[in-house]
């Protein structure tokens, strides 16, 4: 087994670990600063107090995890990190809004008042509390508005800016966890542990967020060399820049583009490159699915280019079987491609598309599988006579000793889905499927 996917296993394994250890020693923290919990009043304050600790060291967690450290992100993959960071959020609003009531309710029972007076006594008389509560109100609307049905309804820019009142929130609650936590109070082993933890997240997040990719835009100066039309809807872009090998992309990973241009600056999309990278030039192969993918067929050469990245796990490393199949839907090919020209060993790919004219790169393709004794195979589903079921009989009609392959998979979110289930039907150990989405 190669040294990196050795050490990619380790981190998907020690990350998680992690993360409960670090819960475990939050809930250390309230033990050992409890001498003792009585009456109901007690353990509403109690339960206030391990909620509140739990939610404070969760936004820690969540910031931590998209923060896009590069040893994180190409070992657990992209996809993974943001499902988690997906599931944490889900919890730390809950924490948080549970934190919230038990404290009021446990307050309320040990001084006599009723809830409503208790909640302007925090608010108003306590330490930090008002900054406390503004930074609540935002993690909740941004809990909300990141829900399923809510994100559905907005652009991919408004949320993802949204999103951004997380930092705020964080900053406002920070303080008023040190000044009214039970736990903090007094405790300066506990203060400067939650201050590095703290401190450390935010260097994290200021690194590789924000200082890595400005000094990156300004040491490989990458701009638009050419736009080349490759099917219906989708253009191939080209990329000039300096000391582009420094950047260390490999086959199958991806970069969030930022073209400096009218309507697009705004934005960082993420695409994968549709070429193995160059000392002196990368590629991006696009379909346009929305206003900003459309806007780039009309990019004119010369257009300032910032990227993040290289970014995502979806590479060789992830390889265990001398033989590979690469099974890409649509656009979906583009870092299949890629791979089809480095990976080694025996190494068949399946192109499905809606009709023949969809099938991007095909020229390509062929080029390639003649050159290193490949095996292609197209799939469309028109016209008819053309088509195949995406099922575990016709793609085991296909790839012979299925089974024994490694599985890149790469495409619409319904087609991937219904390639996984045929993949596991046909016999293909889920850690043999290798997945990776950009519906973050």
């Amino acid at each position: 087994m190669p040294s990196r996917h050795r050490r990619d296993r380790f981190v998907l394994l020690l990350a998680p670990a992690l993360i409960w250890a670090g819960a475990a020693g939050v809930l250390a923290l309230w033990w050992s600063d409890t001498a003792s919990v009585v009456g109901p009043a007690g353990w509403l304050t109690g339960a206030g107090r391990i909620t509140g600790l739990l939610a404070g060291y969760a936004c820690a967690v969540l910031l931590a995890l998209m923060a896009r450290v590069p040893l994180l992100d190409h070992s657990v993959g992209s996809d993974r990190l943001a499902r988690w960071h997906a599931l944490g959020g889900r919890w730390t609003v809950s924490l948080a809004c549970a934190h919230t009531l038990l404290i009021i309710w446990g307050y309320s029972l040990t001084s006599r008042t009723g809830v409503v007076g208790q909640t302007a006594t925090l608010v108003l008389h306590y330490p930090d509390l008002l900054k406390g509560t503004a930074g609540f109100l935002l993690l909740l609307g941004t809990g909300i508005v990141s829900a399923r049905a809510a994100r559905r309804r907005m652009r991919y820019e408004t949320w993802h800016y949204l999103h951004f009142a997380t930092y705020l929130a964080v900053f406002l609650t920070f303080g008023h966890q040190l000044s009214n936590g039970a736990d903090f109070v007094g405790n300066h082993a506990a203060q400067l542990a939650w201050y590095a933890l703290y401190l450390g997240v935010a260097a994290l997040v200021g690194w590789f967020r924000f200082l890595v990719p400005v000094r990156r835009a300004l040491r490989h100066r990458l701009k638009v060399a050419a736009v080349h039309p490759e099917s219906p809807g989708v253009v191939s872009v080209v990329l000039t820049g300096e000391r582009l090998d420094e950047l260390g992309a490999r086959p199958g990973q991806f970069f969030r583009w930022r073209f400096l241009a009218r309507g697009l600056w705004w934005t960082a999309s993420p695409y994968s490159l549709s070429a193995p990278a160059h000392p002196r030039h990368l590629r991006i192969t696009v379909k346009a699915v929305g206003g900003h993918s459309a806007a780039l067929a009309g990019l004119r050469p010369g257009t300032r280019v910032w990227a993040e990245g290289p970014y995502g796990a979806f590479t060789a490393d992830r390889r265990t079987a001398r033989k590979v199949l690469l099974l890409g839907g649509g656009v979906g090919i583009t870092p299949l491609r890629a791979l089809f020209e480095t990976l080694p060993g025996e190494v068949t790919l399946v192109h499905r598309a809606r009709r023949p004219e969809d099938l991007t790169l095909r020229a390509e393709l062929d080029a390639i599988a003649a050159a290193r004794g490949a095996t292609v195979h197209y799939v469309v589903d028109e016209p008819a006579a053309y088509s195949s079921p995406l099922t575990a009989r016709a793609l085991s009609r296909l790839v012979p000793d299925l089974a024994a392959h490694d599985v890149y998979l790469c495409g619409p979110p319904g087609m991937t889905e219904a390639a996984t289930r045929a993949l596991r039907g046909a016999g293909v150990p889920r850690r043999r499927i290798h997945h990776e989405s950009f519906e973050f």
